[in-house]
């Protein structure tokens, strides 16, 4: 498990602020929103990162029947607050066998949905079909928001973005066949709205997707 901040795009090691720069840098990418250590999931992991976030904290609630929270992680340092949230959920996929889903909200340019979903980012971009209909649609804090499919993926997910409060909203499914799950209109909340029944949330075992 990572013990240090590192790059939301590649997951290199990045240079805090100092006598020659005033933002974390990498050297492949420049400037960059660092990625913070992932730690195994808990309520109060769950909360540090709500409390600094400047984006929303993405989570399906509830929770689809037998789900269960497997980590969380951010971009970000105290100065700028979270620029990037990408929160993981851990169940049984609709066809049997086991699926997971990470949510990410993020500010353009950061890189972390594209991280996770295996692409050339920092943004969907030319990769992400909207000259379609919706390929999916959740309810995110109460809003209608569409979902389309983004292409260039590997093989063993799929990939839905679209905007939500102004800002990029990825889901990744693993494996391809458990974004099925993405058709039912999935309710999302933003948990920095959310009420004490987040203390009530089921935690799992820390999904290595958040490490990789």
């Amino acid at each position: 498990m990572r013990g240090e901040p590192s790059c939301p795009k590649c997951g290199g090691r990045v240079r805090a602020p100092g006598l020659f720069a005033d933002s974390w840098q990498c050297d492949l990418h420049g400037t960059v929103h660092p990625l913070q250590p992932v730690v195994p999931p808990s309520v109060e992991a769950l909360g540090v990162v709500v409390h600094r976030a400047r984006v929303p904290v993405w989570m399906p609630w509830p929770l689809p029947v037998g789900w269960l929270f497997s980590g969380v992680a951010a971009a970000g340092d105290d100065r700028s607050g979270g620029r990037a949230t990408a929160v993981s959920c851990s169940g049984p996929g609709p066809l049997g066998g086991p699926g997971e889903l990470i949510l990410v909200a993020e500010e353009l340019g950061v890189g972390l949905g594209a991280r996770f979903a295996g692409i050339d980012g920092p943004d969907p971009g030319p990769d992400m079909c909207v000259d379609t209909a919706p390929h999916a649609k959740v309810l995110a804090a109460g809003r209608p928001t569409p979902l389309w499919h983004v292409g260039g993926v590997p093989d063993d997910r799929v990939v839905f973005a679209g905007e939500a409060r102004g800002l990029w909203l990825w889901a990744i499914v693993w494996p391809e066949q458990t974004g099925l799950l993405m058709y039912d209109e999935l309710v999302l909340t933003d948990l920095r709205d959310a009420g004490a029944e987040v203390d009530l949330l089921p935690c799992g075992a820390l999904t290595p997707r958040l490490l990789a």
